[in-house]
């Protein structure tokens, strides 16, 4: 009897509890069919009675995107118009003419044409204004609007009014559009004779196959002893890919990272599934906060098993998974369908988007609720706020006139002043800023009306109101102004005081006029000194596997 009631209790609460599921979905689907119903009725209100024209497009996508909104940042509304930006995303490919672009003034310029596509092939120039597209005034355009009509079907053709500095007169360029594919790898070399370096800026597409063809061809050549991975301002991309990249390094079988969903079916575990290629050969992976998504994978997978160091500044903490869902047509919606886990079982998303502050704001997940765990040695890792370098680096800081003349493109139009003027240059390692190239330099700036800020400016007026808020300014007002005086002096040697760091800046720079994307990552790892250390770290076998062991905890930060 006992028995027959046991399984009576059990087929009731069974019984009940699919009646409360039945119950809650049925609630949830009248609410959604209720809201649905709402927001026809009012936008054929606004579509009859509203004074003006609506553009039904705008009014909904704005609807869209405030709606979703409220989520978190990566659950977006794909319109047909945005395919090419979802085609990079996914496949690093795209229509267009393979040029960076960028505001400057009332127009939108030319940063960089990628090498070998049809800007470059065309003869568009870093510099170049684009005054016309297709015969329609491109001023004002922000760069998002160029962007958009630049893009298009491989094949057609666009037509460009350009202005470009040196040359009287605009004139046409008829650029056809071609598939653009933008490398996973754009460098990857040898920074000495046993230490290998590869660039990885994307997950897109065989972004694994690319860094194993790579890493072989490294490992062929040279007396490879060792790998620099560049990961930093690697925003992510597909899972399978890094997945994919930590069986290169990994032995088949590890687990690399898991996800886990508000549906059974979204909990799925991603093991190594091939024989690695190499499990021994020292890593060290740069890391900082543009590392997000795919690049955390990589890099939280490698720490937990103990197989590299992660060099560098704490990541950007994006443990969210999002799958791409078709919708009517050809849009998309990208939603976020999961979170992660990486082999240590922490989940290194930084950001609660479930819940707000009183402003409406998502919040940091507190440190209350951050959980410690272990990597494979032992050692101790901690979830909620992106991978946590095994050995720090502080960023480096450009001094306010190097800051300036940066955002200010004076660097900028220099280099395009300089490559006018020069047909080439030596190789990138060859190539150096000489006093003769930095005396031309600041006489160019100093013929500009060029204004910064400095930190003791910025201090100094803060002082001033301060002391006006107080009633003290009139009494100091002699020693403000002998101050503010002696800045300004200062402010004019500034530019030499500074010259090692503006050389290094512009030699990137000019370096990138004749040797494009490649060049100028080789030239940006000369003075770089994360790589510097990396090879350190490699070169010091005992303190490399010491760290690895657990035996060298929290390692001190390098200024």
């Amino acid at each position: 009897m006992k028995k027959q009631f046991g399984i009576f209790i059990l087929l009731v609460t069974i019984l009940l509890t699919g009646l409360q599921t039945f119950a809650q979905k049925t609630n949830n689907d009248f609410e959604i069919s209720k809201n649905l119903d709402i927001f026809t009725e009012l936008y054929k209100q606004l579509d009859l009675n509203y004074v003006d024209e609506i553009n039904p497009g705008d009014l909904v996508k704005t609807g869209i995107d405030a709606m979703l909104g409220t989520l978190d940042p990566f659950t977006n509304y794909i319109p047909e118009a945005d395919i090419e930006d979802y085609k990079l995303m996914t496949t690093g490919q795209y229509g267009g003419i393979g040029a960076l672009i960028h505001k400057q003034g009332d127009y939108v310029v030319v940063s960089e044409p990628y090498e070998g596509f049809p800007a470059q092939k065309t003869g568009l120039k870093p510099g170049d204004k684009i005054l016309e597209v297709d015969g329609h005034s491109a001023k004002f355009k922000t760069t998002d609007d160029v962007s958009q009509i630049l893009k298009g079907e491989p094949g057609t053709t666009i037509k460009l009014l350009i202005e470009r500095e040196g040359t009287p007169k605009p004139f046409l360029l008829n650029v056809q559009r071609e598939t653009i594919k933008i490398d996973n790898i754009p460098y990857y070399g040898m920074l000495t004779p046993n230490v290998g370096y590869l660039k990885l800026s994307g997950f897109t597409q065989n972004a694994a196959s690319e860094v194993k063809k790579a890493f072989l061809e490294l490992k062929e050549k040279n007396d490879l002893q060792g790998l620099i991975f560049d990961l930093r301002g690697n925003g992510g991309g597909l899972l399978n890919e890094a997945v994919d990249i930590v069986n290169i390094f990994a032995e088949k079988g590890e687990l690399v990272v898991s996800t886990k969903g508000k549906e059974v079916l979204r909990d799925k575990s991603y093991y190594t599934t091939a024989k690695a290629v190499d499990t021994e050969i020292p890593l060290v992976f740069l890391v900082d906060p543009g590392s997000a998504s795919a690049s955390e994978i990589v890099t939280g997978a490698m720490q937990d098993l103990d197989r590299g160091i992660i060099l560098g500044e704490r990541t950007y903490g994006k443990g969210l998974v999002q799958n791409v869902f078709p919708l009517s047509y050809n849009a998309k919606v990208k939603i976020t369908v999961a979170k992660y886990y990486i082999p240590s079982g922490r989940c290194i998303q930084a950001i609660d988007y479930s819940h707000k502050d009183d402003d409406g704001k998502s919040t940091k997940v507190p440190d209350s609720l951050i959980s410690e765990f272990s990597t494979k040695n032992g050692r101790k890792v901690y979830d909620g706020g992106g991978i946590d370098p095994d050995v720090k680096l502080e960023p480096e800081l450009f001094s306010p006139i190097t800051a300036a003349l940066f955002t200010k493109f004076i660097i900028f139009d220099y280099a395009n002043k300089f490559n006018r003027e020069h047909d080439s240059i030596p190789q990138v390692e060859d190539f150096t800023i000489t006093d003769e190239i930095f005396n031309d330099f600041k006489n160019y700036v100093d013929k500009l009306a060029f204004e910064y800020t400095t930190d003791s400016e910025k201090t100094l007026k803060k002082l001033k109101e301060i002391a006006e808020n107080e009633k003290y300014y009139t009494d100091i007002k002699p020693e403000i102004e002998l101050l503010e005086s002696k800045l300004m002096h200062n402010k004019d040697e500034d530019i030499v005081k500074h010259r090692d760091e503006i050389s290094e800046v512009l030699k990137i720079e000019i370096v990138s006029r004749y040797y494009y994307q490649k060049g100028k990552i080789k030239a940006s790892l000369e003075s770089d000194p994360a790589i510097t250390k990396a090879i350190s770290l490699i070169g010091e076998k005992q303190n490399y596997t010491s760290i690895l062991s657990g035996k060298t905890q929290n390692p001190s930060k390098m200024n």
